[in-house]
C-alpha cells in the first residue's frame, strides 16, 4: 500500500477560473468500482487520454478520476499558449538537432490541431484565436537570443518576421521593447473555458469524477486507488498528473514543481483601449525564460505573468501571491505607461512539471500502470499530444510519433533533496534578478 502524502491545493484566485463559463461540477466518486481503464488528472493530458480511449473502446466503461475541480488546477492557470514550435533552450539556436526538432513539431501540431478540431467541434467558448505570438527583448542579450532562435527556425523551414521598435506599437501598442520575433502558429486560449469545455463534451462512455483526492494506492495485478469515500479498482491505470506521479511512487526525485505567477487586470475602457493601440488581442513570451509574458485578451484585459517559486510538495502558498503581485505592478507600469492605475482583478499560482534535462515520461511505469508526465511548460500542445499517443499506444497502435515519446531518456535523477531545494532556490532568484529590464 502507497500512502498518497502530496495532494494537489490551488489558491482560490486565479482569473481564468473565474471569468470562464460556469458549469455543472461532476459528482466525486462514492462506493466501490471496478473499470477496466482508469486515469488520474482530467488535465489536457488525462482528457485526451480519455476520449481516444473511449473512441478505441466504445463498449468499455473509462473512469477520469481529478483530485480537485476540472479547469481549476493547473491545466486552468497556464498563459494561455498553444505553441506549435520546438523551443530548445539548451540549444545555441534554440533549435538543435533538426531531426528531434522536426518531429518534435510534428508532436506540437499534433496536439494543436486536436484542438482546434475539438474546439469547432464542440463550439467550446475559450476565445481561441489563432493570431501567432511575439517573443520580444529589451536588452541586448534578449536580443542575441531573438536573432538565434531566428537561424535556428531558418534551418527547420518555419516562417517568422523579425519586427523592430518602431513598427511593434502598431502590434502591441506598449513601446517598452527594441525588438520582437513574431511566428504565426500559435494559438491563444482561455485556459480554464478550454478545459471545462473538453470535459463537459467526453464520450458517454467516460465516467468523470471530480473533488475525489486519491489517498492510498495498493498495486498489483489490478491497482486499487482509495479515497475518503471509496474505492476504484483498475484493471489499467494511467498516470496523467505531472509531478504528482512522484507522489503515486514513479518517477521519485526526477520533476521539479515550479510555480510561476499572473494577474489579469479588470476590462479596459474604450478610452484606454485607444490610448494603448496596437491589434486587439495578442500574446508575446520574454526573449528571457525568466522574464514576463504578456497577454491583451478578447475581452481587453491585459496579463502579466512572471516569478517563480519552488514547492516540492506541488503545494499552492499564499505567501507568494503577496509577494509577487507588487512585482507585476512594477512590470505593468513599465510597459504600459499609458494606462496608469488599470486595477488588477486576479492574481494567482500555478504549477509547472519540469525536469533538469527538459524530458517528460511516456510509457510503462510497471505492469498495467501506464503514464504521461512532465510536460515541462507546454501542457496544452504536448499534454494533448501525449495523452491522445498514449491511448492509441494502448490500443495497439505504432507510429513515428509513439516511438519518438517511448523513445524519451525521459526526466534524469535530481540531486539529494536539500541540495534541490537549494540549488533550484538559487537558480530561479538568480534568473529572475539576471532578466534585468526583461522582467
Amino acid at each position: 500500500m502507497t500512502k498518497i502524502t502530496s495532494l494537489p491545493a490551488d489558491d482560490n484566485t486565479c482569473g481564468w477560473y473565474h471569468l470562464s463559463k460556469g458549469r455543472q461540477v461532476k459528482p466525486g466518486h462514492q462506493g466501490h468500482t471496478q473499470a477496466r481503464w482508469v486515469i488520474v488528472g482530467a488535465g489536457y493530458t488525462g482528457l485526451a487520454a480519455a476520449r481516444q480511449l473511449a473512441s478505441h473502446f466504445p463498449d468499455q466503461p473509462i473512469v477520469l478520476i481529478e483530485a480537485q475541480e476540472v479547469g481549476f488546477g493547473t491545466s486552468g492557470r497556464n498563459a494561455g499558449f498553444a505553441i506549435d514550435l520546438p523551443h530548445d533552450i539548451g540549444a545555441e539556436d534554440y533549435i538543435g538537432d533538426i531531426a528531434t526538432a522536426k518531429t518534435t513539431l510534428k508532436l506540437n501540431l499534433s496536439g494543436q490541431s486536436y484542438l482546434k478540431a475539438l474546439v469547432e467541434r464542440f463550439k467550446i467558448d475559450c476565445q481561441m484565436k489563432h493570431c501567432g505570438k511575439y517573443q520580444a527583448a529589451v536588452e541586448k542579450r534578449g536580443i542575441a537570443v531573438l536573432d538565434a532562435y531566428r537561424n535556428g527556425l531558418d534551418k527547420l523551414g518555419q516562417p517568422y518576421q523579425m519586427i523592430e521598435a518602431d513598427e511593434l506599437p502598431e502590434h502591441i501598442g506598449t513601446r517598452f521593447y527594441r525588438k520582437a520575433l513574431f511566428t504565426p502558429g500559435t494559438s491563444l486560449i482561455q485556459p480554464s473555458a478550454l478545459v471545462k469545455g473538453l470535459a463537459d463534451s467526453l464520450p458517454a462512455n467516460v465516467t468523470l469524477y471530480e473533488n475525489t483526492p486519491i489517498t492510498d494506492i495498493e498495486y498489483g495485478e489490478k491497482t486499487v486507488l482509495k479515497h475518503a469515500h471509496g474505492s476504484i479498482t483498475a484493471d489499467k491505470l494511467i498516470l496523467a498528473n505531472n509531478a504528482f506521479g512522484m507522489s503515486f511512487g514513479f518517477l521519485k526525485g526526477r520533476m521539479l514543481p515550479v510555480f510561476t505567477y499572473a494577474s489579469l487586470t479588470r476590462p479596459m475602457t474604450e478610452e484606454e483601449q485607444l490610448r494603448l493601440g496596437g491589434k486587439p488581442y495578442w500574446g508575446l513570451i520574454p526573449a528571457d525564460p525568466f522574464g514576463t509574458t504578456v497577454r491583451r485578451t478578447p475581452d481587453n484585459r491585459i496579463l502579466i505573468r512572471n516569478s517563480f517559486s519552488f514547492h516540492p510538495n506541488g503545494r499552492s502558498d499564499a505567501r507568494y501571491l503577496h509577494r509577487f503581485v507588487n512585482r507585476h505592478r512594477t512590470s505593468f507600469e513599465r510597459r504600459f505607461p499609458m494606462l496608469p492605475g488599470l486595477p488588477f482583478e486576479y492574481t494567482w499560482g500555478g504549477a509547472l512539471a519540469l525536469s533538469r534535462n527538459h524530458e517528460g515520461y511516456f510509457g510503462e511505469l510497471r505492469p498495467n500502470v501506464y503514464g504521461a508526465l512532465g510536460c515541462n511548460g507546454l501542457g496544452v500542445t504536448r499534454g494533448t499530444a501525449t495523452g491522445k499517443l498514449m491511448a492509441d499506444w494502448l490500443a495497439g497502435e505504432r507510429s513515428e510519433l509513439i516511438d519518438f515519446v517511448l523513445g524519451s531518456a525521459g526526466p534524469c535523477a535530481n540531486p539529494p533533496p536539500a541540495l534541490v531545494s537549494l540549488g533550484v532556490n538559487l537558480n530561479l532568484k538568480w534568473g529572475q534578478y539576471r532578466a534585468g529590464q526583461e522582467s
